[in-house]
Formats: C-alpha cells, structure tokens, sequence
C-alpha cells in the first residue's frame, strides 16, 4: 500500500520553500519489529519493489536475499517522480534541486517514522548514489551500505550524457520516447545488442529488431512515466556529490561509520568499473570496513537488474540471517527509535 508523508516546507539547495509529497511503502515484517533495510529505486523506478508489479523480484521477496520474512523492507519514492500519479506533487522547478535534498526528505520520511538505524541501505544507479548521499548526510545511520553500479560523484562522462538527454527532453517533438531510446544505447553495450539482435529484421515490416526494441523502450516509458519526472530525475543524476561541492570525496566517505558494500560492473559504460576500483583502494587505505565485488557481464549498466545470480551471491553474507536472529534483542531499541 503506497503511504505519504507531507513535508509542508521543503527549503531546497536553491532557497525556494515548497510542500513535499514523499511517497513510500513497506513490505516484509512490520516497522519496529525487525531489521529495517532501506531499497532505493532508480531512474525509472518506483517504490514497488516486490509482488506482482515489482521490479526486484529476483532479489526482494520470502527466502530470497532481502528475506521478507526476516526484514521490514521500506522504499521511499524519490519525490516527483510521479508514482502516485498526482500531478500537483511533480516538480516542475527541477533544476533548483540536488540529490542531497532528496536525501534529506528520505532523512525526514525516516524521522517521521520513528527510525533512528536502518541495517542496510541498497540502491543501484542513481538509488545506489542516494546510498552515498544519505550516509554522507547522517554517518551513523546506516549499518551496511550497498551501492550498486554508481558512483559518489557525477563525472564528466555522466554529465555530459545527461546533457544530451536534457537537449532531447526539453526540445524533441515526442521526449520521452527519444530521451529513454537514447538512455538505452549507454545502460547496454555493443556486445549486448550483438547477442541479443544479431542484426536481424523483423520478417513482416523488415525493420531491424534493435529498433524495434528502441521504440518499444521508448513508448513503454512514455505510458508511464511524466516528462517532468524525467526531467527531474536526470538532472539529479547531475548532482551527484557527497562532498557537498568541496571535491573532498575520500574526506567525506571515511566518516561514514557504516559498512560500505560497491558493487560495480566490469561493462558498466555509465558508473565505469574503474572509478569503483580507484575509490575502494583508496577509501580501504583509510577506513577498514569497505569491500568491493564486480559483476561479469556483457550488458553494461543495466547489469545489476539482469545479472541476479551474481547480485545474489554478493548480498547473501550481508544479510546473514542467523546472524540477524542473534542480534535481533541487541538492536530492537534502535528499530523502535
């Protein structure tokens, strides 16, 4: 069941004063009973994350690696991306917002509810950068972070594909549509495309079946999604920085007193392998409790939703349930708030 929590005065980075809707919902055991595990969604995500429509399935459900039965599983929806399909709560003035200030609304939604500790934090791309965001924002509140194919900061690589996609969202005749086809070329890689399509044609219309694929992403999204939630979530993408705007990233992660758990991977032409790689030497040299695994795939970004046997490996010894029963007293009080 989708819930809301009205924030009445949301000051964001660029000064202005508005109510925020933030939108969320919790699946497994209820609040205050068990371990809470906090999922970001991405791009184009949605706080559904299990059950009929849910997009992490594979990953969130009972006896599967986010066990239902052990957790209270919460997703917040990133504000104004239209979920809830009430067009007063878009944002519209979505260049006057970073996603620090979605981490602090995520940070108020999580007040609200009386939760002082979540065990976990885990989000892939852009929910993966929110990890970094609200542990940068708060140290001590999240036990194990695990972000999944992003990054800490936007390089210029990831700056200047959202250029692109803004010039598309904001002029082309059909946006959204061009927008997600364009998005498709760099969450996917060449040797992806080549295994699945094969150059091949469709036997009727004689269109090749890669553009087929293209416009069906692209119309598929546009039934869906709001031009001004798109609008605003990649230019999120943009503001990816958990120093605040100092450049100070390693000074700013290694106050982060939670576990930290990358996984990147090694054909991710988005949040490239080798930025993970570099931040996790460096970050290991001066904080103890950091890991990094790689998933091996062809399919680029997109990876961490189509590699789920891999995913599952590496999440497994995070949420070791026999441990969790063990400790499950020693941190009641924390859960409760």
């Amino acid at each position: 069941m989708l819930q809301e929590i009205i924030i009445p005065e949301f000051r964001n980075s660029a000064g202005t004063v508005q109510k925020i809707a933030l939108t969320y919902q919790v699946f497994g055991q209820p609040l205050g009973t068990a371990p809470i595990v906090l999922v970001n969604h991405s791009l184009t995500g949605n706080s559904q994350i299990t059950g009929e429509q849910g997009w992490w399935n594979s990953i969130v459900g009972p006896k599967k690696c986010l066990d239902t039965e052990i957790f209270s599983i919460i997703c917040f929806n990133i504000p104004g991306n239209g979920y809830d399909d009430k067009k007063e709560h878009l944002i519209h003035n979505y260049r006057e917002f970073t996603l620090q200030d979605i981490a602090r609304t995520f940070q108020t939604g999580l007040k609200e509810l009386g939760i002082t500790k979540l065990f976990a934090a885990v989000g892939g791309s852009i929910g993966g950068a929110l990890v970094w965001e609200l542990a940068a924002l708060q140290p001590d509140l999240i036990e194990n972070l695990v972000p999944i194919a992003t990054d800490y900061k936007a390089t210029d690589w990831v700056l200047a594909h959202c250029k692109v996609q803004d010039q598309i969202l904001n002029n082309s005749v059909t946006p959204v549509q061009d927008a997600r086809q364009h998005a498709m070329t760099f969450y996917r890689t060449p040797q992806s495309f080549t295994q699945k399509f094969r150059r091949t044609k469709n036997e009727v219309s004689l269109e090749f079946n890669i553009h087929s694929w293209l416009s069906h992403h692209g119309e598929k999204l546009e039934k869906r999604f709001q031009l001004a939630s798109y609008k605003l979530m990649n230019h999120l993408l943009t503001t990816i920085d958990i120093s605040g705007g100092t450049g100070n990233y390693l000074d700013t992660a290694a106050k982060i007193e939670g576990n930290i758990h990358i996984v990147t991977i090694d054909s991710d032409w988005f949040f490239l392998a080798e930025e993970n790689w570099e931040t996790y030497v460096e970050l290991s040299l001066i904080k103890n409790n950091i890991s990094i695994n790689e998933i091996k795939s062809i399919h680029g970004h997109d990876a961490f939703l189509i590699e789920n046997r891999q995913l599952s490996r590496f999440l497994k010894p995070i949420f070791q349930q026999e441990k969790l029963k063990n400790e499950e007293n020693k941190y009641r009080t924390l859960w409760n708030g």
